[in-house]
């Protein structure tokens, strides 16, 4: 950083409130490990500012926000199609100035597994197509969901939402009978039917439901565009609306939905985009 800019950025510091000075979570330590690739978290570096700026990834979708008066950092979360190279965010001060800033993304190869199944669990019915298509339209508008960040933990270090062995990896292709799918958005973790799953921050339920590939499902808003999904579930205890602590129960382990046995799947979405749960997870 240039030194004029240093001194502007301390003496608006010295100007402000002392209430701004304690944003949270400003301790990098508790924030979800970086991973520039396809996939990860990026952490673009945005500068001193008074107050919380704003910016925003491709097409206008808002990015978490953390820091403090004295460095304000974005939190990317890299789509898994996300070609290396560099990506752009946009910076938007309070002024209503705009600036553009770049981050490179470096290649990941990720697992390959071919699979030759029943043609019937690849070709959908018809019927089974219409529902597929109305649950992802509902389902867009759920992951579109963004609450200020004011309100985040003081870490956003993820605790594993239920005990057992990872059983697939997060970012692995499955390729059905000559047919590629896309890759795995979340972690798998192997557990016994009626296993309670916790939530592993405080969240608000954004939705629950019953859906076609991911059986009985809930979603929760951690804040800041950060969100996280648990699918398969035999059981759901919550209900839109109800606020959990880190530890409280949202449901059972279970075999609903398109899968071979029970488990859980878990994702985690930030700023619409699925990334690595591992990267939340300290000892990972």
């Amino acid at each position: 950083m240039r030194r004029r800019e240093l001194m502007a950025g301390t003496a608006a510091l010295l100007a402000m409130p002392v209430q701004v000075l304690r944003a949270q979570p400003a301790d990098e330590g508790s924030w979800p490990r970086s991973a520039q690739v396809p996939g990860g978290i990026a952490r673009v570096s945005l500068g001193p500012a008074a107050e919380r700026p704003k910016a925003f990834a491709e097409n206008d979708i808002p990015l978490l926000v953390l820091g403090d008066a004295i460095e304000w950092t974005a939190l990317v979360g890299i789509p898994l199609s996300a070609v290396p190279g560099e990506r752009r965010i946009e910076l938007r001060s309070t002024s209503g100035a705009r600036r553009t800033l770049g981050y490179p993304v470096a290649p990941k190869k990720y697992s390959e597994q071919h699979l030759k199944v029943s043609p019937r669990t690849v070709d959908l019915s018809p019927a089974d197509q219409a529902r597929y298509e109305r649950e992802r339209d509902h389902l867009a508008g759920v992951m579109a969901t963004f609450s200020e960040a004011g309100a985040l933990p003081p870490s956003l270090q993820m605790q594993v939402p239920v005990p057992g062995r990872r059983s697939s990896s997060f970012g692995l292709r499955r390729v059905f009978n000559g047919q590629s799918r896309n890759p795995h958005s979340g972690m798998d973790i192997a557990a016994g039917t009626g296993t309670p799953v916790r939530a592993p921050l405080p969240g608000r339920v954004i939705d629950t439901g019953d859906y076609f590939f991911n059986g009985n499902t809930v979603w929760l808003d951690h804040g800041g565009g950060l969100l996280s999904m648990y699918c398969h579930l035999s059981a759901t205890e919550v209900r839109a609306g109800d606020l959990l602590r880190t530890g409280e129960t949202l449901g059972a382990v279970g075999a609903t939905g398109r899968v071979t046995g029970p488990h859980l799947h878990w994702s985690v979405m930030l700023n619409r985009a699925m990334v690595d749960p591992a990267l939340f997870i300290a000892a990972a």
